[in-house]
């Protein structure tokens, strides 16, 4: 287990330092995960290997959210004259994803449906 948490830091660490070092317009730990993505896609046998941590994160990740609540509360102040445009922000955005979300979503499985009907949907 800490073997694969030092290679899923070691790959945020290495997406935070191309973001940095190319000031790319894309957050580090998205560079990091783009990064491992490719490292797994070469050597299939490493996922198996970070599965089980992966998973034992994802079991605790709302965890990892009590920093960032607390950061907003702790500035809740300073976003008093905002609220509303962080209201708006966050309903638009939240409404936007779910469209997305759902879209993209309808159009996996009808092209799933397409492609295990052998007669195209005819009948």
């Amino acid at each position: 287990m800490l073997a694969a948490i030092a290679t899923l830091l070691v790959f945020q660490c290495l997406g935070e330092g191309l973001a940095y070092l190319f000031h790319l317009p894309v957050p580090g730990p998205v560079v990091g995960m783009l990064l491992l993505l490719a490292w797994m896609t070469l050597r299939p046998t490493q996922a198996a290997a970070l599965e089980g941590t992966a998973l034992e994160l994802l079991r605790h990740l709302s965890l990892l959210f009590v920093p960032a609540g607390v950061g907003i509360m702790v500035s809740a102040g300073a976003l008093r004259g905002d609220m509303l445009a962080v209201v708006l922000s966050v309903a638009i955005s939240t409404a936007l994803a779910i469209t997305v979300t759902a879209l993209v979503m309808r159009a996996m499985l009808r092209r799933q449906r397409d492609l295990s009907d052998p007669t195209g949907g005819r009948a």
